[in-house]
């Protein structure tokens, strides 16, 4: 138990050592910047943040940067988190230092709790820790695909309808956009990111490739494909649109059998596990009880 208690005062003492230098030599740090005011070097300026996000941030940039990452690995997690709808650059510096945190809480609340001689628990629950924001991010792109798959219907019979009004296809995404800004807010942000960068010069078959990355949805890579064709080819929007609404509400339906078909399947590991027992117990217990109490004695007596 003291070799224990030695052990967490130490890693508290290295990890408050490592912070407070991480948080000195940090250019945007509050406690750097006063350090190099006083010993007369010229801050660098400080944005304009809320107290509770600037802590975080300190908080979190040093324990980020002790994993060192390849250009793949932050890009590919970018990417993640920016299909989760976290658009921000230093969210990727969050997402590294929540795993590493994670880590670090679950080994010493093992350390804690059962020592050291349970050394496949600690490596276990560590490495629990570390996957776990992982596994927390893929379930955020997975619901927030599904919402956007969910409004891309309403979305389509909007722009058909736009597009038939007499606006042009930029125009009509940005209408659609603010049609649906409470019904399907995550739908009606991608479709006005897909407006500014198109107002911002951005060709328009790039601007809708960016919002296939920016989503990973099959839909919308469907859809996108077919707006740049009809683009490229001059053919009527309106029709080309119409089509595709058929097409996906046929999806939607084929989609909707498949999942029912499934739900015979699913119900029947719970039927097995939690219904079957209860009703093997309550028909046939009766009868085992009263065969004890009849055969009992007799087993006895022999």
């Amino acid at each position: 138990m003291p070799l224990l208690l030695v052990i967490v005062v130490f890693l508290t003492v290295v990890l408050a050592v490592f912070a407070f230098g991480a948080a000195a030599v940090s250019p945007g740090s509050v406690l750097g910047a006063r350090l190099r005011a006083l010993g007369g070097q010229q801050a660098a300026p400080v944005e304009n943040k809320p107290a509770f996000r600037e802590r975080i941030e300190q908080a979190i940039d040093p324990i980020s940067k002790a994993i060192p990452l390849s250009a793949a690995d932050v890009s590919r997690t970018r990417r993640w988190l920016i299909q989760a709808g976290f658009r921000d650059a230093i969210q990727v510096n969050y997402y590294f230092g929540a795993r590493i945190l994670c880590a670090a809480v679950g080994f010493i609340a093992v350390a804690a709790f059962s020592g050291f001689d349970n050394f496949p628990l600690l490596i276990g629950i560590t490495a629990l820790g570390f996957i776990l924001p992982r596994f927390i991010l893929k379930r955020m792109i997975k619901d927030r695909q599904n919402r956007i798959r969910l409004g891309l219907p309403d979305a389509l019979d909007l722009t058909v309808i736009c597009v038939e009004a007499g606006l042009a296809l930029d125009q009509a995404l940005s209408r659609v956009g603010q049609d649906l800004h409470h019904a399907h807010p995550d739908l009606s942000d991608e479709f006005h990111l897909v407006n500014l960068e198109m107002r911002a010069g951005k060709p328009r078959a790039e601007a809708l490739r960016n919002l296939v990355e920016r989503t990973g949805v099959d839909d919308i890579r469907s859809l996108v494909g077919t707006l740049i064709q009809t683009d490229r080819f001059g053919t009527s929007v309106a029709q080309a649109l119409r089509v595709h609404s058929d097409s996906l509400r046929t999806e939607r339906r084929q989609r909707a059998e498949e999942q029912a078909a499934k739900t015979t399947i699913k119900m029947v590991p719970p039927l097995v596990i939690f219904v079957l027992p209860s009703i093997i117990f309550v028909t046939i217990g009766p009868a085992v009880i009263e065969l004890i109490r009849q055969l009992g004695p007799a087993a006895i007596g022999h």
